[in-house]
């Protein structure tokens, strides 16, 4: 009584990547009750995160992963109207998934960074030397074809800020996005492009967030990404914004206490957009069950 024990490192042990059953009982017998509060974890089967979960005589969900379960399934299984998911980023092949099972589900899909010019490529709008994955086009075509099927919109952007190099230095050129030249580097979505974002924002019932809308990193192109944010900051809705560039990106603008609930999964974050199981609330769940 009145000491702590430390497990330090516990992912270098051997089988705790495997999940091994000799290591978790081995864990799980130096405790009466078995507390799993790493939802930033809860997407690996491991033996301190599923394997302890299955051996110890109690096993529980700490108050934080309880209220990221408690947030992610009131914003995507019992919804306020309208849902509106803003996924950015630079790949559709990272968040394809994500798409797949937002779009049946959603009333607005907004995409942003890189995603979004695999999206114009798609629709057919010119898109210059931007990052784009020319390979998925078929895929976000299809994306958007689900999403019109349901009534759902997809709003691309109808001006862009370009530049012909990314660099702290480069020259910002806001230009509607008929026109991106062929050595154009698409960085950041235009201001009406983020003021039809802010009144789609401001409708909302719930709001889910992932991803920047442009390379936010340099002012020049960060004016997309903070009127967003600021707009999820103004807004009613219920909002939840998860995964590494987003929480950094709405720290540098200063709106976190506005965001309903910061989820601190990143991997975990975006496979619950997935719509899969996580396998460390999967198992609390089957012992709760039990």
């Amino acid at each position: 009584p009145g000491e702590i024990v430390l497990l330090q490192n516990c992912r270098l042990n051997k089988g705790e990547k495997k999940n091994d059953d000799a290591l978790a009982k081995k864990m799980a017998a130096l405790c009466d009750i078995y507390v799993n509060d790493a939802f930033g974890a809860a997407h690996r089967a491991e033996a301190t995160t599923h394997g302890m979960a299955q051996f110890a005589s109690i096993a529980c969900a700490g108050p934080l992963m309880a209220a990221e379960i408690e947030a992610l399934t009131r914003a995507l299984d019992h919804p306020a109207r309208p849902l509106v998911a803003i996924v950015g980023g630079a790949k559709v092949s990272t968040k394809l998934t994500v798409l797949r099972n937002l779009a049946p589900k959603v009333d607005q899909l907004l995409v942003g960074g890189g995603i979004a010019n695999t999206f114009l490529l798609a629709a057919g709008s010119p898109i210059g030397k931007s990052l784009a994955e020319r390979e998925m086009v078929e895929e976000a075509s299809e994306v958007m074809k689900t999403c019109t099927q349901r009534g759902c919109m997809v709003p691309l952007p109808v001006d862009v800020v370009c530049a012909k190099a990314l660099s702290a230095d480069s020259k910002a050129e806001p230009k509607a996005t008929q026109n991106v030249a062929a050595d154009d580097m698409i960085l950041d979505i235009g201001v009406e492009s983020a003021r039809a974002l802010q009144a789609i924002i401001a409708g909302a019932g719930t709001v889910v967030w992932n991803g920047p809308v442009g390379v936010y990193e340099y002012a020049q192109f960060a004016q997309g990404t903070r009127l967003v944010a600021e707009a999820i900051a103004r807004s009613k809705a219920f909002s939840i914004a998860g995964g590494g560039e987003t929480l950094a990106a709405i720290a540098k603008f200063g709106v976190t206490d506005s965001v309903s609930y910061i989820s601190t999964g990143g991997g975990a974050f975006l496979e619950f957009l997935e719509g899969r199981k996580l396998p460390a609330i999967d198992v609390l769940e089957q012992r709760a069950a039990g």
